[in-house]
């Protein structure tokens, strides 16, 4: 368990490094106090560690969910054949105002 070390920092310094500050909430477990004018606005603080699940408890969960849907496969090639980046992302599109 990392002990959480809680700093002030300015929403301008937040602005400027943020990739740092969120690499050391993650990693060192450190939380931030978000500060405008003086004033503290926001926390930014580590999420509780998700329990860790074994490969015995992975494998169990695996085999209970039953014999996998033979149409599964299509619907994931469906799905990446639709997923394409559009020639001009930023063309208003018919019905998104």
């Amino acid at each position: 368990m990392l002990a959480t070390m809680e700093h002030r920092v300015s929403a301008t310094e937040i602005a400027r490094n943020l990739g740092d500050i969120l690499n050391r909430v993650r990693c060192k477990g450190d939380a931030f106090v978000v500060e405008r004018n003086g004033k503290p606005i926001a926390r930014i603080i580590p999420l509780p560690a998700a329990p860790h699940t074994s490969v015995r408890d992975a494998l169990t969960a695996w085999r209970a969910a039953g014999a996998p849907d033979p149409a599964f496969a299509g619907d994931l090639e469906r799905i990446g054949e639709a997923d394409r980046i559009p020639e001009d992302a930023w063309a208003v599109r018919p019905g998104s105002s």
